[in-house]
């Protein structure tokens, strides 16, 4: 198995098949918001690549929401909420960097567990 310097790989985390539904809102103070659905492809620590019903152009703020397969204290639902920039966009499928994220409880506007 090559390691990353031998194989070119820019990518600074691992990634993980990750299949899970997802909300997007691109955050423009000019054009206003523009949402949409999709479902994620995989997930990294520093990244997203997720299926999108529109095309997202490279360099746009986003903002997506995912349910979470995990629950807090085994009983409440969370969504992880993210944003960043797309970093790339073809054939329906999206890649965007997280710039900063936090844990919500589903239905809630305030963080349940707050991290960047």
């Amino acid at each position: 198995m090559k390691n990353r310097k031998e194989t070119n790989e820019r990518r600074a985390s691992d990634r993980f098949p990750i299949e899970r539904d997802l909300r997007y809102k691109v955050l423009s103070k000019r054009t206003g918001d523009e949402s949409g659905a999709g479902k994620t492809v995989n997930m990294s620590s520093n990244g997203v690549l997720f299926s999108t019903e529109s095309i997202l152009l490279p360099g746009r703020r986003v903002e997506v929401a995912i349910n979470w397969p995990a629950q807090l204290n085994s009983k409440v639902s969370l969504k992880l909420v993210a944003r960043g920039r797309v970093v790339r966009y073809e054939q329906g499928m999206a890649a965007m960097e997280i710039q900063q994220y936090e844990f919500r409880t589903l239905g809630s506007s305030q963080p349940a567990v707050a991290a960047q």
